[in-house]
């Protein structure tokens, strides 16, 4: 059972009525410590979503696949991405699968329309239909499907959860993250398995990952490609874009990781209802308010007429 109390995080105010509200949690950390805690989500498990991609994607560099096919950094980038679907992501996509010598088939992500609007609009236009590239997960998988083909592991059930790759991505996982209890796993939306633990080792998995040298691959494929992360209008790219030596990443369940790399610091924000833009304001209000940079993301409530009736705002002061 959720016996934990979040705390209201995002309102929003129509004419100074409260209109909206959203709560969460959000949780700050360094390597050793927990430095800021708003809500009490009491450890309470959340699946990691699409925030687990760099996680999982550390096995490329524990595996040497980045040197065994010489990736470049938007082929790792394209690997953590939860990308929009857009031209720039697919080729990257295709190329990869070229490269690892695989068929678009093997992909057991599932078609997925993409996620950005022009992307899909492009679709229309031509009259085709997404295939499994188009997939946001698209690249994770690919990687996926490298990793098996570089060991000699079965390229058919990669999804499974008894799968040596999942294993093994477990494995990683718990290592990063400093786990020692058994959380429940379930199926991502991609169709593989994914991992639960509190939001503090989520952070500190983050942390082991891109504050290590050795991961360093990683670090510059997010710092370097914020477009390929995401996309059109994507938070994690917005974030990226706009700072300097921020990472961030957003997973599907109202989650969005961010990582001070020069500072070694990170924070999670989980928004329980999941609303995408109470997200996006309460990670960049939050970024603002410890310094790390300044977000242009629009708090105003416009009518269809483009006139101002209201204000998005934070309660991020505890």
């Amino acid at each position: 059972m959720n016996n934990s109390k979040p705390e209201k995080l995002v309102e929003y105010l129509r004419n100074g009525l409260s209109e909206q509200e959203h709560f969460g949690y959000v949780v700050r950390c360094n390597k050793n410590n927990i430095l800021e805690k708003i809500g009490e989500d009491n450890d309470y498990p959340y699946f990691l979503r699409s925030c687990a991609k760099p996680l999982q994607a550390s096995l490329i560099i524990d595996y040497g696949l980045d040197k065994e096919f010489c990736m470049s950094e938007e082929e790792i980038a394209i690997c953590c991405a939860s990308h929009a679907g857009e031209e720039c992501h697919i080729k990257i996509v295709e190329n990869l699968l070229k490269k690892f010598g695989i068929s678009q088939n093997k992909l057991k992500c599932g078609e997925h329309s993409p996620i950005s609007r022009t992307a899909q609009d492009k679709l229309l236009l031509k009259d085709e239909k997404p295939t499994q590239v188009h997939n946001n997960c698209s690249g994770k998988h690919t990687m996926m499907l490298g990793l098996c083909k570089l060991n000699g592991w079965n390229l058919e059930n990669y999804d499974d959860i008894n799968h040596p790759l999942q294993q093994k991505i477990k494995q990683k996982i718990y290592e990063l993250c400093e786990i020692n209890t058994q959380y429940p796993v379930t199926k991502d939306g991609c169709g593989v398995p994914i991992h639960s633990m509190p939001l503090k080792n989520i952070v500190k998995g983050y942390l082991n990952l891109f504050c290590n040298p050795k991961y360093e691959k990683i670090k510059n494929a997010f710092l370097n490609n914020p477009y390929i992360i995401g996309g059109e209008n994507r938070t994690d790219t917005k974030i990226i874009q706009s700072t300097n030596e921020i990472i961030a990443k957003v997973g599907a369940g109202g989650l969005c990781v961010v990582v001070n790399t020069s500072k070694e610091e990170g924070f999670v924000v989980k928004i329980c209802d999941a609303n995408m833009e109470a997200r996006e304001i309460a990670c960049t209000d939050y970024i603002e308010k410890l310094g790390w940079g300044k977000i242009d993301v629009s708090h105003d409530i416009k009518t269809l007429h483009n006139d101002i009736v209201g204000q998005i705002i934070t309660h991020l002061n505890q």
